[in-house]
């Protein structure tokens, strides 16, 4: 009779990593990096701790109307537009040798700094745009640095597989802020937004912290020399501009810029609920938590149900609802939902669950997509570059709705108009989808591999 050798403390430690690794990394090795990457994206959820703050700083301390903060949110993304420079310096100017860890030990100081300085001197609306581009260009650094290394293993995904690693990520950051939604209106009851400001500064030091679980190999020194790096920067630059102008990526890249660049009216319905419905800090931080549930309850679907479907087809789809469910807000800004018997504070959160859902599910074809066209060797740039262009698209998308906002005469007072906005920021994500046909209509990964090859 043969003897075991397997003792069961072993068998135990084999079943609780394959049931981590399929329930809960989505089929992904748990490893030191992963953990390592996946931190980061917890974290970058966790900022989103002083996102009421910031909202109720500009409002209440500063006295910005709803278009300045539109137009100063809108800026607050510009960090995101130049991703491709940080990638760009991330993959052709190593710093000892590596290429990503000091990056990412820089992202968490200059986040912990920018919080500081909003927890302290920062009075005025300059300074304020200055602190919130520095946290805003923190988390936009460490996230060029985990993109790449998720790029990197997403493009040896096979097609059962495609989209965990997105999903992974993704979900951790809605678990990130689903952690601190409550408390971000909660801290708010108890102190002010400069103190919630100074919480928050501890959290991107974790960036520095788990940037020595990174898997790097460090590049000799005689690759180091200036002569080299010139030579690496030409050749990076060489291959994203072959690869950006391949029709399978520009066309594509075309369509969700045209789609991420229709106007919001998010700064306006904010100032509607906070000084025409009265919600409070701690009733917006439970608001954000049940759309930090609705977030990761979209990944899930898409995981589950959703990440084999064409893209085309889950993007229609997905935008058609999130246009028609997004009207559902004219029955609150024009109070129709009491005359239905429904009481304010439902209608917000239900409503924001729903679209939270959709708006989830609509968002994760195109993070699978984008990683799925990078090609070898500059995953960080070209990856970096497609979310600043849709970054950008972002940017625009919150200038035109500051513009739209003012021009309709919506003010922090004056919500006679608000409801001609909400019509026609919903009415405007529709207006791309004649284009739909620029996005592919089956995986990418071969067709791109074939044509940069």
């Amino acid at each position: 009779m043969g003897i075991s050798t397997t003792s069961p403390s072993k068998g135990i430690k084999t079943q609780l990593r394959n049931f981590f690794k399929d329930k809960l990394f989505l089929g992904n090795d748990p490893t030191p990096e992963l953990l390592a990457i996946v931190s980061v994206y917890v974290v970058r959820g966790v900022l989103n701790l002083a996102r009421l703050a910031v909202s109720f700083f500009l409002k209440d301390d500063l006295g910005l109307s709803p278009a300045e903060v539109s137009a100063l949110t809108g800026v607050a993304v510009l960090p995101w537009v130049i991703k491709p420079l940080f990638g760009f310096l991330s993959d052709g100017f190593p710093i000892f040798g590596y290429r990503r860890r000091p990056y990412l030990v820089f992202s968490g100081f200059l986040g912990t700094a920018a919080w500081l300085a909003l927890a302290t001197f920062v009075d005025n609306a300059f300074m304020a745009t200055i602190a919130i581009l520095m946290s805003s260009a923190s988390i936009a650094i460490s996230d060029v640095i985990v993109d790449s290394q998720v790029v990197e293993r997403a493009r040896e995904e096979s097609l059962a597989n495609a989209g965990s690693l997105q999903s992974l990520s993704w979900g951790a950051s809605a678990l990130g802020g689903l952690i601190t939604a409550y408390f971000s209106g909660w801290l708010l009851e108890l102190f002010t937004p400069k103190t919630v400001f100074a919480i928050t500064s501890v959290f991107p030091l974790v960036f520095s912290g788990v940037a020595w679980l990174i898997t790097e190999t460090p590049i000799p020194k005689e690759q180091r020399e200036s002569l080299a790096l010139l030579k690496n920067v030409k050749g990076q630059v060489t291959q994203l501009w072959q690869a950006i102008t391949q029709k399978q990526i520009l066309l594509p890249t075309i369509f969700i810029f045209l789609w991420q660049s229709t106007p919001g009216s998010d700064s306006a319905i904010f100032f509607f609920m906070t000084n025409e419905l009265g919600f409070e800090a701690e009733f917006l931080g439970r608001v954000r938590l049940v759309s930090s549930f609705a977030s990761l309850a979209g990944v899930w679907i898409f995981q589950r149900f959703l990440k084999t479907i064409p893209f085309r087809q889950v993007f229609v789809w997905s935008t058609i609802t999130s246009a028609v469910l997004g009207m559902s807000v004219l029955l609150l800004v024009t109070h129709a939902n009491r005359a239905l018997g429904i009481d304010d504070y439902w209608f917000s959160l239900g409503d924001n669950l729903i679209l939270s859902v959709v708006g989830e599910i609509a968002f994760m074809p195109i993070l699978v997509l984008s990683a799925r066209l990078c090609p070898p060797g500059i995953e960080a740039t070209l990856f970096a570059l497609l979310m600043s262009i849709f970054n950008l698209a972002g940017f625009l998308s919150h200038e035109l709705g500051g513009l739209l906002t003012y021009l309709l005469g919506v003010t922090e007072n004056n919500f006679d108009r608000l409801w001609l906005l909400v019509v026609l920021t919903n009415v405007s994500t529709l207006l791309p989808l004649p284009l739909i046909n620029l996005l592919p209509a089956e995986d990418p990964k071969t067709s791109s591999k074939q044509s940069l090859s």
